[in-house]
């Protein structure tokens, strides 16, 4: 069952094609890999598939829903069901804890439940730093709770914008870990990176170029893949 379908996708700025008839689909609870030197149309598609923008030619079909021709309103409500949102620079609310973070996003999406969101900070091993605001959290609890945000309101997708960007090298173990739990337990992930072995857990990956896909190809995942038993469950209460 596809989750995502571009047909004929293109962005076109003046003269300037960002993305130049992509054709895509992505498999309910695949990981895909988006690669690409700068300038190569990755944020675009990033942008076109988290619904923060539109395609000016073609179809989008995000979980049963053609999208292409949604008003900004629409793509924002659909955006908040469908996707979860996890970016490099984190975007914290700076002066609310890390709890408080994660239900500000069921706020916007339906009711806070801080027992929920507990549950989520659990999931990616953060329960005891759940009173504690971003600046007393390192880089990668920070990205812990970015993602336990994107999952809190049981998105679709799970869309990363160079998720590990900002980590060093232990924890971008750990949240690359935290993925592979996460598909193995059925989620269905995108993550949009540079970093070739970021790319390289994934199982499968598209390289952009000029706005076209040059190369696509099936991984052999790096990662020996987690053992069932060992798989969070409350991470599987998100997917």
């Amino acid at each position: 069952m596809n989750i995502l379908t571009l047909k004929d996708v293109s962005k076109i700025y003046g003269e300037l094609k960002a993305l130049d008839n992509i054709n895509l689909t992505v498999e309910k609870g695949e990981w895909l890999a988006i690669m690409g030197p700068s300038g190569s149309g990755k944020t675009t598609m990033m942008n076109i598939i988290g619904c923060m923008d539109k395609a000016s030619i073609g179809e989008v079909i995000l979980d049963g829903t053609n999208i292409s021709k949604l008003s900004p309103k629409e793509l924002t409500e659909i955006r908040r069901d469908k996707i979860g949102l996890i970016f490099q620079q984190f975007h914290l609310v700076n002066y609310l804890t890390a709890v408080e973070n994660i239900m500000m996003a069921q706020y916007y999406h339906s009711m806070p439940d801080e027992e929920e969101a507990m549950a989520a900070l659990e999931a990616v091993g953060l329960a005891d730093r759940a009173k504690h605001l971003p600046n007393q959290l390192s880089g990668g609890e920070q990205q812990r709770v970015c993602i336990a945000r994107a999952l809190i309101n049981h998105p679709s997708i799970l869309l990363a914008d160079e998720p590990t960007g900002n980590l060093d090298e232990k924890n971008e173990y750990i949240v690359m870990d935290i993925f592979e739990k996460l598909h193995n337990a059925g989620s269905t992930i995108i993550v949009v990176t540079h970093d070739p072995e970021v790319g390289d857990e994934a199982e499968r990956m598209i390289v952009l170029e000029h706005g076209r896909i040059s190369r696509e190809e099936k991984k052999k995942r790096s990662r020996p893949v987690v053992d069932e038993n060992a798989t969070n469950e409350n991470l599987k209460k998100f997917i």
